[in-house]
């Protein structure tokens, strides 16, 4: 039996026309081999309170006690009850399949570009977050005056494609000081702070531990140990960066308000307020900060040890070996 790329029990949000606006998976599994993965062959969609009782019973024959205990907990659920199961990693082809995937990151189940995402955006509702969760727009004037009737009102958080990740799961060590600054989707290792200027878009992340003031856009993988100052920008492959995945090695700093559009290697620096692009020209120092030659950025692509600066006379863009990886204050990242 091959294993299945992906499942979960869920919660799901419907609107008014019956159409799936989010969903909720408390325990998602990734990775699934042997009898479970037999087992899961055959479960998908709605599940009702009798399918829930056997299911329950199936999973504890194979040993999955925790799905076991899930498939009893949600017979309570005033939801409607879903399972979905990817059999292999496929693009996903419903909105369940869709926040299964993000789920999956968020749980660090998978890192991201670790499940195929190819069409994920446009299968999304954009909905209104609120208070009393997903609500679909054309719902929602009449549930805005449903609340006013009643003497309260419904507060809309956001209006996206993309609710926040810690409304579907904290990841343990993290600390983030802004939670809507952080998409369902995104992948926060161990050790993670996320300052309230920070953002991580999902499908990128970090490894931890890392301090995170800038953005983390969509698809790009922060290394341990790295800093990305206040106001910093990274492309992602949403916002410009075209096929070349970007990408931060371990113990980098990233100014404030600089920006990249190349992949770093280890211990790299970009100066604050400097902009890195595939082609921006680059003028290479030797040992004695002499110039030897000039580059495309693109050229230095995931190598270590670089510092990239800007020459304050000339304004020449140029770099040099950065020997001295940073070090990250130790208390700041003491999430636990």
């Amino acid at each position: 039996m091959s294993a299945v790329h992906g499942f979960g029990l869920g919660i799901a949000t419907h609107n008014s026309a019956e159409d799936t606006l989010d969903v909720f998976y408390p325990k998602p599994l990734s990775s699934i081999e042997g009898d479970l993965a037999a087992l899961l062959q055959g479960v998908s969609g709605p599940l009702d309170d009798s399918q829930l009782v056997e299911l329950s019973s199936n999973f504890a024959s194979v040993g999955a006690n925790d799905q076991a205990k899930l498939a009893e907990q949600l017979r309570s659920s005033a939801g409607r009850v879903v399972a979905t199961t990817l059999v292999d990693n496929a693009a996903p082809a419903t909105v369940a399949d869709a926040y299964l995937k993000l789920h999956l990151l968020s749980h660090r189940q998978v890192q991201p570009h670790g499940t195929e995402l190819e069409g994920l955006f446009g299968l999304l509702p954009n909905v209104a977050w609120t208070d009393q969760g997903a609500v679909c727009l054309s719902d929602l004037p009449q549930r805005q005056l449903d609340a006013r009737l009643k003497g309260t009102v419904l507060e809309v958080a956001s209006v996206d494609k993309f609710p926040k990740m810690t409304n579907y799961v904290v990841p343990t060590g993290v600390r983030i000081a802004h939670t809507a600054r952080v998409r369902l989707g995104a992948y926060l290792g161990e050790g993670t702070t996320v300052m309230h200027e920070g953002f991580i878009n999902f499908n990128g992340g970090t490894e931890g531990p890392g301090m995170i003031e800038g953005r983390i856009s969509a698809g790009v993988w922060v290394g341990a140990g790295s800093d990305l100052g206040g106001g910093c920008s990274t492309m992602g492959t949403l916002s410009g960066g075209g096929n070349i995945v970007i990408s931060v090695g371990r113990e980098c700093l990233i100014g404030a308000n600089a920006g990249l559009g190349i992949p770093l290697g280890d211990r790299c620096t970009i100066e604050a307020g400097l902009f890195i692009t595939a082609g921006t020209k680059v003028t290479l120092l030797d040992g004695a900060r002499k110039p030897v030659e000039t580059v495309s950025a693109r050229d230095l692509a995931g190598k270590s040890d670089l510092l990239f600066r800007r020459n304050s006379t000339s304004g020449t863009v140029e770099c040099l070996t950065n020997r001295s990886a940073i070090e990250l204050n130790e208390s700041l990242h003491a999430n636990n």
